[in-house]
């Protein structure tokens, strides 16, 4: 049942209420698409975004609409999934909890998205299949897109990940951390299998933070970001998977992914492309 409509111009923004078994709580979420064009699903991209609701603070309906408009990008449909209150439970690795116990519920939020989400939109808008599907994120929620499509890589073709908190770790600093065995999702690349098909867009700003675990000079953001790079290359992905945008200036909030998300959308569904 639709909750209410969304402000858009020519982009139409649906918003629905989804009961989830697994998550045991309704979960909102926003579907974006080109209003009155005749779209063919088959034909068309799905990008799923996580913190949904920081997509309605970067007018988002605005930003696809002029993109499409000006034929920047492709049509392209695109659901934002509202977090909950349970936010750092939900979002994390399924592979494990980190060393707080916090993304204990990211197994059953994989769930949610693969076997309640997508039928759910497949069913409303007749769509039993898509072009491709990608997922984004933004912090927390960027770790939680790159896990699921990580480990679900045959659902997935690309992945936008904007100030990833890849920091997400088994062991305290305190406890004899090591990066090298103790970041979780840098653990996985490393035992994962190689997926050709999968792109990789990676967003940090050289304004999120001021520490640095390693006194190398480098904040840990920029650090965690290069170090997953280093590890995609080392499974067989090259410079042709993987985009990297290092703004200067660029802070951890939702005004810096605004004007970074074009660049990802281009990145992905530009027409030149």
């Amino acid at each position: 049942m639709v909750e209410s409509a969304l402000p858009a111009a020519t982009v139409c923004a649906e918003q629905y209420l989804i009961e989830s078994e697994y998550l045991e709580r309704s979960v909102k979420v926003d579907v974006y698409l080109p209003a009155g064009s005749a779209l063919i699903p088959d034909q068309v991209s799905l990008l799923l975004v996580n913190d949904g609701q920081d997509l309605v603070t970067m007018r988002f309906a605005d930003m696809l609409d002029q993109l499409i408009r000006k034929q920047e990008i492709e049509p392209l449909m695109c659901i934002g999934i509202h977090c909950g209150t349970d936010r750092r439970m939900e979002y994390g690795t399924a592979y494990a909890a980190d060393y707080m116990g916090r993304g204990a519920r990211a197994g059953r939020y994989n769930k949610f998205i693969l076997d309640e989400l997508l039928p759910f939109i497949r069913k409303k808008y007749n769509a039993p299949s898509f072009k491709d599907k990608s997922f984004a994120g933004f912090s927390l929620g960027a770790l939680s897109a790159l896990d699921l499509c990580w480990n679900h890589a045959s659902e997935f073709r690309k992945v936008g990940l904007f100030s990833a908190s890849l920091w997400w770790r088994k062991k305290a600093y305190e406890s004899g951390y090591d990066d090298e065995q103790d970041r979780l999702m840098h653990l996985q690349i490393r035992k994962g299998d190689f997926s050709p098909w999968l792109q990789f867009f990676i967003e940090c700003g050289t304004a999120e933070e001021t520490a640095d675990r390693n006194n190398n000079g480098i904040i840990d953001t920029i650090d965690d970001a290069l170090d997953l790079i280093v590890a995609l290359k080392a499974k067989g992905y090259t410079d042709d998977h993987i985009r990297y945008l290092q703004l200067e200036g660029g802070r951890h909030d939702v005004q810096t992914w605004a004007g970074a998300f074009p660049e990802f959308l281009k990145w992905g569904w530009g027409r030149n492309q």
